[in-house]
């Protein structure tokens, strides 16, 4: 059922946006010089530089997505964070002091001083190609939103976040984008407080914020650390601090839509101090949103919670054939909900480990019963699956009578394959649309209008960041390095802007045509592993193998890069390993070629 906005939110909203546009393209008027439209002047603070950092990062897609992870999986993906620290203390004494020493205006300029043109080009493609397909996500995310809320066209909304975005970014330039993300993020942290302190407020009385902790334990929704070992594990340990430091170090060090951020700072001090600002507070802030997500699903074992959180698709299936089938599975999940509440009450009240595991039995048969109704939703909605299933299912009867058999076993791993492809389909994979339905129907006028301009502030200020970015390196690194006349900076800066424009409508097609995917935050984070470790192996090759020359590094990047999206569709390993696979794959394959090149074809480059 749609929802309508109070007359307070719609106020709240839009002064709240209106605001923020108005302040970075107002501040940021007359921004003439490529100095300042593209470096920010370099008069960036630590604080300043240390929250556009984090808003950059801090997109819409961040609190739908992440709150959504933990209700589902609980607080397991904060470990996805542990290398950003270690990460930013290396490209502190690594890479800043190079760039801000060498006085440039992208990270990748740098790679022609060290290598050669084609080198430094590829490089940027790379990231345009991964950034660009990162900044229709991050427009798409909030889309979402407001489709639920307004009920309005996806594409329609497309556009009005893009237009929104382009104005001030194409107006101000990186200054534009800096300064808005300040009021961005104290709108952020403002609005996530305040979203914990209602929830915890909506819990009954009698659980105290100790037992809410107590009842999401019991559904291993607090399990923080996994010391495992197991591939098959997305999020562990291990995975956090080799692969995401990896991850980490090739973002922040060599994605431009970061290296941006602390570029426009006043001083190399200035620039270490914001990022190690943001180092120390990323991981607490990904654990609190993290903690929000929890507390919600904490709330739904005391309220009745809908089998699927997207509507539209729930009205689909229940006026559909399956429509029966799925109210069944409705008084199921009420009968459920009632022996759940009475559970966790008694579980606040005491700690005997029989509750606990009567609560963990209960919640494993929810996932049953939620898994079931994106199967009916799925089959409701696309003719095509139901044919596809239901052949393989009569397949697999045919097969019953020989249960021992290489084909029976086959067919019923594909059977149960094409089942649980059912949950991520865009129509009944409700992850990211948890957090956006318990906003409107549970949290006070004004509020929801805060929360709202929350996720769109975040979306506004990473898109913004993403599209400046992705100008500069046309501007920089393609267009202007390969004219052969050297261009005025008048020219650049009206270049950069066009550039900007440009990227902009590019963005906003890629989020006309965007999937929900599994997850949004995993899908943006699958994006960046394809190509970011091949991008930090480059850099490496650069700081640490002054012997390698400009077409071992080229060459091989190239064949790291195809070697690392085959591994992707072939599923080799967890996504965030790809980072170290490609960050080892290049550097190895650049030394090999090294080796095996006669030395006459060697470039002979400025290494300094």
């Amino acid at each position: 059922m749609q929802q309508t906005l109070d007359w307070i939110d719609w106020i709240v909203l839009i002064v709240t946006l209106a605001t923020i546009v108005g302040y970075g393209t107002w501040k940021t008027r007359g921004r003439k010089n490529a100095q300042d439209y593209i470096k920010g002047g370099n008069t960036s603070k630590w604080w300043t530089i240390g929250l556009s950092v984090m808003a950059t990062q801090a997109s819409a897609i961040t609190f739908l997505s992440t709150t959504g992870q933990a209700f589902a999986d609980g607080m397991g993906f904060v470990q996805f964070y542990f290398g950003l620290p270690i990460a930013m203390i290396i490209i502190c004494l690594v890479f800043i002091p190079i760039y801000h020493r060498l006085k440039v205006y992208t990270a990748y300029e740098f790679l022609e001083n060290r290598f050669d043109l084609k080198t430094r080009s590829l490089t940027a493609i790379l990231f345009l190609i991964q950034r660009g397909l990162a900044a229709g996500i991050t427009i798409f995310a909030p889309a979402i939103i407001l489709s639920v809320v307004l009920g309005w066209n996806i594409v329609t909304l497309n556009i009005i976040i893009g237009v929104l975005v382009i104005i001030y970014t194409v107006s101000g330039g990186t200054k534009a984008v800096t300064v808005t993300q300040k009021q961005q993020m104290f709108v952020i942290f403002a609005g996530m407080i305040a979203a914990l302190f209602i929830i915890i407020n909506l819990i009954p009385d009698e659980v105290s914020f100790v037992d809410a902790i107590d009842i999401a334990g019991a559904t291993g929704k607090m399990q923080v650390l996994d010391f495992s070992f197991d591939l098959e594990n997305r999020y562990t340990v291990w995975t956090g601090l080799i692969g995401g430091t990896f991850l980490m170090l090739s973002y922040f060090g060599t994605d431009q839509s970061q290296v941006q951020r602390y570029l426009s700072g006043k001083s190399l001090k200035e620039m270490q101090m914001g990022l190690l600002f943001n180092g120390m507070l990323k991981v607490p802030m990904q654990f609190f949103i993290l903690l929000v997500g929890v507390m919600v699903f904490v709330f739904y074992q005391f309220n009745p919670s809908p089998l699927n959180f997207i509507d539209k698709s729930e009205q689909t299936v229940l006026s559909s054939e399956y429509g029966d089938e799925y109210r069944t599975l409705q008084d199921k999940q009420a009968a459920l909900f009632t022996k759940k509440q009475k559970v966790s009450l008694a579980l606040s009240k005491s700690t005997d480990d029989s509750l606990k595991k009567d609560l963990f039995q209960l919640d494993s048969i929810e996932k049953t019963y939620r898994k079931e109704s994106k199967f009916l939703i799925k089959k409701a909605v696309d003719p095509e699956y139901t044919t596809a299933y239901n052949t393989l299912q009569n397949e697999v009867e045919a097969l019953k009578s020989n249960p021992e058999s290489e084909a029976y076993l086959s067919k019923s791993a594909e059977l149960t394959s094409l089942y649980l492809d059912a949950a991520k389909d865009t129509q009944t994979n409700d992850r990211d649309y948890m957090f956006i339905r318990f906003i409107l129907n549970n949290l006070p006028t004004g509020l929801i209008g805060l929360l709202l301009a929350v996720i769109l502030s975040a979306a506004m200020s990473s898109t913004a960041s993403e599209i400046n970015a992705l100008a500069t390196i046309t501007v920089i690194d393609l267009y202007g390095r390969n004219q052969k006349e050297e261009k005025g900076e008048d020219h650049m800066v009206k270049m950069t802007k066009w550039f900007t424009l440009g990227w902009g409508i590019v963005a906003i097609i890629i989020a006309c045509f965007a999937d929900l995917a599994e997850n949004l935050i995993q899908l943006v984070n699958i994006i960046g592993s394809i190509f970011y470790g091949n991008v930090l192996g480059i850099f490496l090759l650069a700081f640490f193998f002054k012997y390698i020359k400009g077409n071992a590094v080229f060459f091989g990047a190239l064949i790291t890069q195809a070697i690392v999206v085959i591994g992707w569709w072939l599923d080799w390993m967890p996504y965030l390993w790809l980072n170290l696979f490609g960050c080892v794959v290049v550097i190895s394959i650049a030394n090999l070629l090294h080796v095996i090149t006669p030395k006459n074809n060697h470039i002979e480059v400025n290494s300094d």
